[in-house]
């Protein structure tokens, strides 16, 4: 009996191990102004220790502004990842860090507003984001950039995704804005006398960013496990209250979603849940929430 007890355990314990070796899980993060240019170091505490507690197996950030290589292998080690690349040490940054060693194919700047990663890491090619936030015909003219990449990675590998804050509105998200709601009403008085390079198009949302990323295609995962707003909300950040002199009310009112974990197909198949993290616990982390993504790999 002794022997069969140890069997059963012995059994549970692999069939556990073995479980958490084939869960993937990503995130991504806009840090917000990299903590006040370095400034908020209690928030960059509380920022690590929460990505920490998630166990991820791969982070994109972006705002990684006033870091270097350095500090954001720190912030790597913080939630157990030996491996990091920053993009760049000016400016508003994006990085990525990871469980798995990391290939850098390529650091993109020519024609991007803010720069994307090109990375490789456990199998899988990665694209690190942030598009420009305000302009449309930016926006539009960045992720073309980066599908034509897509074009020649998907040719050799099926694993591939394209993660951080891309500005954008999906269309799978068009019927959530009211047409006269606290949003629109705010984006429409900001963008009048920018009718061609603003962030509008024709007096509205401009979905082709996120359309084309569909049509490639690329998989919103967070959709398919998310229903309205509140849940796929992830901007803005109740900590933004303090400084627009706003209430939660009114900043949940013009809540929107421009942060995205976007999959190959191949992927897709694989991913098991997917979430924008906009609960109490990270209202004070940063203006934006984080995404967070789990395949079965």
């Amino acid at each position: 009996m002794k022997n069969i007890l140890i069997l059963v355990v012995l059994l549970c314990t692999t069939s556990t191990t073995y479980s958490q070796q084939n869960k993937l899980k990503l995130i991504t993060y806009n840090i917000w102004n990299g903590y006040d240019w370095g400034k908020d170091e209690d928030r960059r505490a509380r920022m690590n220790n929460w990505i920490n507690d998630q166990n991820p197996s791969i982070v994109a950030l972006q705002e990684l502004c006033q870091y270097s290589s350095k500090k954001l292998k720190e912030d790597a080690g913080t939630w157990g990842h030996e491996y990091s690349v920053l993009l760049k040490t000016t400016g508003y940054s994006v990085g990525l860090t990871s469980k798995f060693p990391i290939e850098v194919v390529e650091k993109i700047m020519e024609g991007m507003h803010h720069g994307a990663l090109h990375c490789r890491t456990n199998g899988i090619d990665v694209f690190v984001i942030h598009f420009s936030p305000s302009s449309y015909v930016k926006r539009r003219a960045e992720v073309a950039i980066i599908l034509e990449k897509l074009e020649k990675v998907r040719k050799e590998n099926d694993k591939y995704v394209v993660l951080g804050d891309f500005n954008s509105q999906s269309p799978f998200d068009a019927d959530l804005y009211d047409p006269n709601g606290a949003f629109l009403t705010r984006v429409r008085e900001a963008n009048k006398d920018k009718p061609l390079k603003g962030n509008l198009f024709n007096g509205n949302l401009d979905y082709a960013i996120m359309s084309s990323q569909l049509a490639f295609p690329l998989i919103d995962v967070c959709q398919q496990f998310t229903r309205g707003m509140a849940e796929r909300g992830s901007f803005p950040g109740q900590v933004l209250g303090e400084v627009n002199n706003e209430t939660k009310e009114e900043l949940i009112s013009r809540s929107q979603r421009i942060d995205y974990i976007m999959a190959s197909p191949e992927m897709a198949n694989g991913c098991i849940s997917a979430k924008v993290c906009n609960g109490e616990e990270n209202y004070y982390l940063s203006d934006h929430y984080p995404v967070v993504a789990e395949f079965d790999y």
